[in-house]
């Protein structure tokens, strides 16, 4: 079956980047969406709804910088951060950390993303504190982007080394770009930049096809603190 989404330049813009809706989350659908600049995004009674804002929200893995007090409380925390050894869990607590009337991570998303995740598309960060999973995020890999989805925070700065942490990793194996959809105050302050449209896609289609290092997403400890 051919899927086809329309161009993401006919996107609405009010709401910003609606593109289309209905249709369904199967993977085939998700991984062409991801592939064209699109994710999906509603609630729960909604048809799915698929978009594609401009600008854009990124960061650039190589030059995220983490504050001088984040490194000081990380040194110090005991945390221990891993990749891909509890997508499953990562993806519910981050619908579950919201709250039922403020996710749009509805129990569709999460069986989808999970089974992204069985087939190799989707991925984890997790930090930890004494066996207890405290924060993380997970996101789509397109060649050498990660397309983040959501990320969650039970204690201090977990959800900022999961990132930083993360952003080294990922800039170690070849990782060029992580697509964080939407600006948001929290974004920012991590030192996430807008670019438009037409740039994101232009560099979505270079770098789409490519490939990362050997074992980037392997299941691994990434660091301890």
């Amino acid at each position: 079956m051919h899927i086809q989404f329309p161009v993401t330049e006919t996107a609405l813009d009010e709401p910003n980047g609606l593109l289309a809706f209905g249709g369904d989350l199967r993977p085939e659908r998700l991984i062409s969406a991801y592939r064209h600049g699109i994710f999906p995004w509603y609630s729960d009674g909604e048809p799915i709804l698929w978009w594609s804002p401009a600008p854009r929200a990124i960061f650039l893995p190589d030059q995220f910088k983490p504050s001088k007090s984040l490194r000081k409380y990380f040194r110090k925390s005991g945390y221990q951060v891993t990749l891909n050894k509890a997508c499953h869990e990562v993806i519910r607590l981050c619908a579950d950390s919201r709250g039922a009337e403020e996710t749009w991570i509805t129990d569709e998303m999460k069986q989808a993303y999970q089974l992204m995740h069985n087939l190799g598309h989707c991925h984890s960060v997790e930090v930890w504190r004494n066996d207890e999973l405290i924060g993380g995020l997970y996101g789509i890999q397109v060649g050498t982007i990660f397309c983040g989805e959501s990320m969650f925070s039970l204690a201090d700065n977990a959800s900022k080394i999961a990132l930083w942490i993360f952003c080294q990793h990922f800039t170690a194996h070849g990782g060029t770009l992580i697509d964080c959809q939407i600006m948001n105050d929290h974004l920012a302050s991590l030192g996430a930049v807008e670019i438009e449209r037409g740039p994101f896609m232009q560099f979505l289609q270079l770098q789409r096809d490519a490939i990362l290092k050997e074992g980037c997403f392997q299941p691994r400890e990434l660091y301890q603190a």
